[in-house]
């Protein structure tokens, strides 16, 4: 009944990739903004709008982090306290 999460940690290989990925598709968007056909403006609306949708991203993926960290603690101590009581109770000792 031992329901401990395994903690994943993830590779050098695997945070390089990730960081690799955001560099080229934000590197890929800002040079499709700066080569568009359309007025200074324009540019510069989508280049907010597109550093606007990236702060968002980060900002939602670290509340799903935390959110997550805060049910893992949360098992964790509710089961330390189950552990507690078991090692506590004993079923031979006479009741006061």
């Amino acid at each position: 009944m031992d329901e401990t999460p395994v903690k994943q940690r993830t590779t050098a290989a695997y945070h390089a990739q990730a960081v690799a990925s955001f560099a080229v598709a934000l590197i890929a968007v800002a040079l499709g903004i700066y080569h568009l056909d359309a007025d200074g403006w324009v540019r510069a609306f989508l280049g907010v709008a597109v550093l606007y949708l990236t702060t968002s991203a980060f900002t939602l993926a670290k509340v799903v982090r935390d959110r997550q960290e805060l049910t893992g603690i949360v098992s964790r101590v509710d089961q330390a306290r189950m552990e507690k009581i078991l090692a506590d109770y004993d079923p031979f000792q006479p009741k006061v």
